[in-house]
Order: structure tokens, then C-alpha cells, then sequence
């Protein structure tokens, strides 16, 4: 049993409820195509399937897919979950396969060219990933998983920034990175 398996297994309870940045992007959306990376217990994944959405989800917790399974099915809805190593590469993003991916507090650089590439022209990303903090209050991280400052939304400064912001709105008060970008065709504006 791997680490997210054990978290997983012993607090089922684990964010139920979906980003309020979800929320505020997705209400208003017609359903379409999502994908939630690294999607753990699938709040959002939950979120989207409830609004119509066909989601798949990808996580590398056996454990946080069987409840997040468990859950769709009490409330009668589909998701397509995959069991993936996304650091090995055991799940790759089709290109311009998706209306939307989430992609919530897990950072993999090499999966930014994938996403650039698995969304459709129009399509949405909304991400909010950890930002490298050097207060000696906090628990230290591995700087492999946090953004430089700025570094998100340069990373996707090809798209049009709908919302970007730094911020310190997390339970544990970490700093992150939170950006709502949307493909564009750059080549039409030629």
C-alpha cells in the first residue's frame, strides 16, 4: 500500500467539497469533456459528473479511486477513472481531447506540454498547485512539487489568463498558485 493508499483508507472524508474556484468556473459551463488529474477522492470529479460533465479521473490511489467510484455510484453518476502513474507517464493526454482539466494541488512540469496539447481551442484549465515557500513555520516540501512565483502563469502565457492569483487560501495556509486559462488559437490571430 502506497502513501496516498493509506491516507486515503483512513479518513474517507477527505475534501468532499469542490474548490469554491471549481465552482464559480464550471456553474455556468455546458457540459462537455473533463479530465481531473491526480484527482485523489474526486470531489471535483463528483462535481462535474453532478453538472452533466463526462469526466474522466486519474490517480495513482487504487483507494481514492474505489471511493470515488463508490461515491459516483451512490449518486448515480459515470465517471471514468484510471489507475496511472502520471510521473511514469501511464496515463497520456490525448491531443485535443478535453473541454477542461483540472488539475488541483499535484505539479509534474513535463505534464504542462500534455495539457497545452489535450485541450481543445476554447477549452479551459483551472489549476491551483503549490508555490515554493520558504517560511520556517510550515512543514518543508519537496521543491520538486512547488512553483517559483509566476512560474504557472508564464508556463501558460500562451493562453488567455482569465484568473490568476497567489495566495495563501489553503487549510494549512501554503502558498499557491491558482490560474483559469483558455486555449486560443494563436494561429487565427496571425
Amino acid at each position: 500500500m502506497n502513501k496516498w493508499d493509506r491516507r486515503y483508507s483512513q479518513d474517507e472524508s477527505l475534501m468532499l467539497r469542490p474548490l469554491p474556484l471549481i465552482e464559480e468556473c464550471c456553474k455556468g459551463m455546458a457540459p462537455a469533456r473533463a479530465l481531473d488529474l491526480a484527482c485523489g477522492s474526486g470531489r471535483h470529479s463528483l462535481y462535474l459528473a453532478g453538472l452533466g460533465w463526462k469526466v474522466t479521473a486519474v490517480d495513482f490511489s487504487e483507494v481514492a479511486l474505489v471511493l470515488l467510484q463508490s461515491r459516483a455510484t451512490e449518486r448515480n453518476l459515470k465517471i471514468d477513472t484510471r489507475l496511472a502513474d502520471l510521473e511514469k507517464g501511464e496515463f497520456i493526454i490525448e491531443p485535443e481531447s478535453y473541454d477542461l482539466i483540472i488539475d488541483t494541488f499535484y505539479l509534474q512540469r513535463g505534464l504542462f506540454s500534455q495539457i497545452r496539447q489535450g485541450l481543445k481551442i476554447g477549452a479551459l484549465l483551472i489549476a491551483v498547485i503549490a508555490l515554493i515557500d520558504h517560511d520556517p513555520d510550515l512543514k518543508p516540501m519537496n521543491p520538486d512539487f512547488l512553483l517559483e512565483p509566476g512560474e504557472l502563469k508564464s508556463e501558460f502565457s500562451d493562453f488567455e489568463i482569465i484568473h490568476y492569483l497567489e495566495t495563501r487560501r489553503d487549510p494549512q495556509k501554503r502558498p499557491n498558485a491558482e490560474i483559469v486559462a483558455r486555449k486560443v488559437n494563436r494561429q487565427a490571430e496571425l
